[in-house]
């Protein structure tokens, strides 16, 4: 059974999108032109998933959309945002550190990807976190040792206001159960899965619905650096 599947309003930015996501999770196996994944932390989680397999994702041309800046704290402190990480491609994901089934599947391909680059174009991973109560130093440690992350993943962290900000802006379903036991409050989350290939620009330049290849990402990488050089030689 699918849980939860949405697009949070995000004023507009994404009506497609959220149609898309929508009708989705409706018509199971019809043919829809999308993919469809949704997490959860406590270990129930469904793929819906009717895209080719060669499906390249959603690519969008340079300059159409810029991405929505924000700034958040990574896992030693540090502040992070799109705007400091202009001038090189990056890759904005969204995923829960307590998460245990789909979050570090998606992990593994990323992980797959700045190895495929040289060091003066590799691009950095960015993961917003999508669950502001698992955040704890912990947590992120034991993330980077069981999904071996590499030094170019970044944890972007905050309180859930904020992060429910980037959610919005980026059109990402977020959804959270609240429960109570024995005095002590449980959070479990619902998200969909996703990730989007930012241009050194800071725009927008494809989108990936959980199930991807690294492949598929390292490709849209290519060609944002490819036309980054073309423009250069002009």
């Amino acid at each position: 059974m699918l849980r939860h599947v949405s697009a949070s309003p995000s004023s507009n930015r994404f009506p497609w999108l959220k149609v898309a996501l929508f009708a989705a999770a409706l018509t199971v196996g019809a043919g829809v032109g999308i993919g469809v994944a949704v997490a959860n932390q406590s270990g129930g989680s469904t793929n819906v998933t009717a895209t080719a397999p060669d499906d390249p994702g959603i690519t969008w041309p340079a300059g159409a959309r810029r991405a929505p800046d924000f700034t958040l704290r990574d896992q030693a402190g540090r502040t992070i945002s799109m705007r400091s990480l202009r001038g090189r491609p990056v890759i904005l994901a969204f995923i829960d550190p307590v998460c245990r089934n789909l979050c570090p599947l998606e992990a593994k391909v990323l992980n797959d990807v700045p190895a495929q680059f040289p060091a003066s174009t590799r691009p950095a991973i960015v993961a917003v976190s999508v669950n502001p109560w698992g955040q704890a130093p912990s947590n992120l440690r034991l993330d980077a040792v069981r999904w071996r992350l590499v030094p170019a993943w970044r944890w972007a962290l905050g309180r859930y206001a904020p992060l429910a900000r980037v959610w919005q802006q980026y059109a990402i379903g977020v959804r959270v159960h609240t429960k109570t036991l024995a005095g002590v409050t449980v959070h479990t989350v619902d998200h969909t899965e996703a990730a989007y290939v930012i241009d050194p620009a800071g725009y927008e330049r494809a989108l990936f619905v959980f199930p991807y290849r690294s492949g598929d990402v390292v490709s849209a990488v290519r060609r944002v650096l490819a036309g980054r050089s073309s423009s250069s030689q002009r």
